[in-house]
């Protein structure tokens, strides 16, 4: 049987007449960018979120930027946040002209260690970003303790928690905004690329509403030096209806992550994904541990199960980050865990017998055999 990582085909296939009579709508009424359809997806995602106000933009990548820019990120400044995670986070900070500041992750939930936050902060932080890696919400509680004490604001990437839940709280309403990406692939997916930012705070919700349509507050009166980033309608159209779905879709994730937990019990040479006691984890991604991943991950695409590997080369290892000096060995559980992580096929649309096929192949390439 072949398994695929990640199949957007049979996620989208059982609602294709509404995805196209919603595009069919946004082509009739010419509201291409930003505008209603936009507009009352940002309430109902505002709704979901249970935060005050959602403000979609152009991506991820631009939820977070702006936000940054919108609470006064600039020049010169340190924001502290985590190198296991997208390039994005890091990017966004430097766009600002400021400099990531990095902090290991703690080896059970791969978030942000909180213990090592406060060390870290200097006269020139600016802002804290957590990151809700592979559908975890990280241990806010603490995080928000030492931000507090320190006055400054947080900034969640929840780009891959959509739906997650800490301490009865949805992810991106625990710190002052949380930031979220619609690429395809994610438990709420667009039809290319969009995200958006939700927070309780009129003032980030205004200020973001402006950067991303060029600095305007109204037509041609510019207040800020901004950027295009809106959301395109037609985004926003077909995010409104899978939005529907997306709890449904949630629980789907977290029953083939139990199976998977269920069918890995026993196995020693598999350090499977926890869900921290504070928290409901998502499945974006069901990462699990393995030692010599590269080896296996080949062995088990020869026998027709995709994987995938979330991040092999941390960020502050990154050619691109070279500037800041930073060697292997700085984040040591970082560093371990992404030459150990693979990620198992997850979606929705997975079977029972997929993800009792994964197991066997996995358990199959797991010892290398006689030569």
């Amino acid at each position: 049987m072949q398994v695929p990582f990640l199949d957007l085909k049979a996620h989208h296939a059982p609602f294709r007449a509404e995805f196209l009579a919603a595009i069919a709508e946004v082509i009739d009424s010419g509201a291409f960018a930003g505008g209603p359809f936009v507009a009352r997806f940002e309430e109902d995602f505002a709704a979901f979120c249970r935060t005050r106000h959602a403000v979609g933009v152009g991506s991820g990548t631009d939820a977070l930027w702006l936000t940054l820019l919108a609470l006064g990120v600039g020049a010169g400044d340190e924001v502290i946040t985590t190198p296991s995670t997208f390039m994005a986070t890091a990017e966004a900070i430097s766009y600002c002209g400021a400099r990531p500041v990095f902090v290991d992750i703690n080896e059970r939930t791969y978030t942000i260690d909180p213990a090592l936050i406060e060390p870290a902060i200097t006269p020139r932080t600016k802002a804290i970003i957590p990151v809700h890696l592979f559908g975890q919400v990280a241990e806010m509680e603490p995080i928000l303790q030492v931000a507090r004490r320190h006055g400054l604001p947080v900034i969640e990437d929840a780009c891959q928690a959509h739906g997650a839940v800490y301490q009865g709280r949805s992810a991106g309403a625990l710190g002052d905004a949380g930031c979220y990406s619609f690429y395809p692939g994610k438990n709420l997916g667009a039809f290319g690329e969009a995200g958006a930012v939700v927070t309780d705070s009129a003032e980030i919700a205004r200020k973001v509403q402006a950067l991303r349509d060029h600095g305007q507050t109204r037509k041609y009166h510019h207040i800020y030096v901004g950027w295009n980033g809106r959301m395109d309608g037609i985004q926003g159209a077909i995010l409104r209806l899978k939005l529907k779905r997306l709890d449904g879709d949630n629980e789907a994730r977290r029953q083939h992550a139990r199976h998977y937990d269920t069918l890995l019990a026993g196995v020693p040479e598999v350090t499977t994904p926890r869900e921290s006691a504070n928290g409901r984890h998502v499945y974006h991604l069901y990462v699990i541990r393995v030692k010599e991943r590269d080896r296996v991950l080949q062995a088990l695409a020869d026998r027709g199960v995709q994987c995938g590997i979330h991040y092999p080369i941390p960020v502050h290892l990154q050619e691109a980050y070279a500037s800041l000096g930073l060697a292997r060995g700085a984040y040591p559980v970082t560093e371990r865990c992404a030459e150990e992580f693979l990620s198992l096929p997850m979606y929705p649309e997975l079977t029972a017998e997929q993800v009792e096929t994964v197991v066997r192949e996995l358990k199959a390439c797991l010892s290398p055999g006689p030569t």
